[in-house]
């Protein structure tokens, strides 16, 4: 049984989407760092991982598992309460919870575009919303965004995906300068490509039919992604940057985090957008047979 007197001396930390990738192993990391956290995921049946790394890395103590589903508000809400009545504060929110959902435009139903928002935009504000006004009474408090370089420049085939992850970057800019005044921290993460399984479970759902007059450049995709995601480097850099992100008493408001992903960045921004998007389009050429 965790001693939670003792746990609210320590800075808390409230996570979603911590059963895999990035939120399993920042929780673990945000832990050794000192904080004492909160790792939330829909099914806490699944956490099993999550508390093989903590005992291994000595820090099962300070990671406490919780059922959060952050499409459900008012559970959020009432999730949010009880770990405030329990620890006393929230120091640290960090929005990770998410999925990526591919696609052609034409072809994704509008059901998938509704629980590619439900998730990844409409869950991260009804948690933010939640710790807000704790943040607020207190003056202080940092919340951490997790967007991608989808969320800075657009790719084809990821529409939903890169959408959602749009509206992050200007709810998380316009939250930033909503929340100085009142001593709160907004920041975005923005990784490249890491050896994650977003992608595997975000492709499964492409139903890529011969017929489509997408399939070539759906083909094209697929090999793309299978490349990058074999020859991406694992998180510990994402996870590094949410680290110092989290301690840093005056973060900045964004961290491109990867490779290229500066370059591409400032390709995006000085380029002539012709030239851009001929670059990107060319790779999205169908391969020869």
């Amino acid at each position: 049984m965790r001693d939670t007197r003792k746990a609210a001396a320590k800075r808390v930390a409230m996570l979603t989407g911590c059963s895999s990738g990035f939120g399993l192993l920042a929780a673990v990391a945000l832990a050794k760092a000192g904080f004492h956290v909160i790792a939330s995921m829909r099914d806490p049946a699944r956490s099993g991982q999550l508390d093989k790394l903590a005992a291994d890395q000595g820090v099962a103590d300070t990671v406490e598992v919780v059922r959060m589903d952050v499409t459900k508000p008012d559970k959020v809400s009432a999730t949010v309460d009880d770990v405030v009545t329990r620890h006393g504060r929230i120091d640290l929110l960090v929005n990770n919870a998410g999925f990526a959902a591919g696609g052609f435009a034409e072809e994704v139903e509008l059901g998938e575009w509704r629980e590619q928002f439900e998730v990844n935009v409409f869950g991260l504000i009804a948690v933010t919303q939640a710790v807000l006004p704790h943040m607020r009474s207190r003056r202080s408090g940092t919340i951490i965004n997790i967007s991608s370089i989808s969320g800075r420049i657009g790719f084809p085939g990821l529409a939903p995906y890169v959408s959602s992850k749009h509206a992050v970057e200007g709810f998380s800019e316009s939250l930033r300068m909503e929340m100085l005044p009142h001593g709160v921290h907004v920041v975005l993460i923005e990784p490249g490509s890491y050896r994650t399984s977003i992608w595997d479970k975000g492709m499964e759902k492409v139903v890529s039919r011969p017929s489509s007059p997408y399939f070539a450049q759906m083909k094209a995709l697929t090999v793309i992604i299978h490349k990058i995601a074999s020859s991406a480097p694992p998180p510990d850099e994402v996870v590094n940057v949410i680290v110092r992100a989290a301690l840093d008493p005056r973060p900045s408001l964004r961290y491109p985090v990867g490779r290229d992903v500066k370059l591409s960045i400032l390709a995006k921004q000085w380029l002539p957008w012709r030239w851009f998007e001929a670059a990107v389009t060319k790779r999205m050429k169908p391969p020869r047979s």
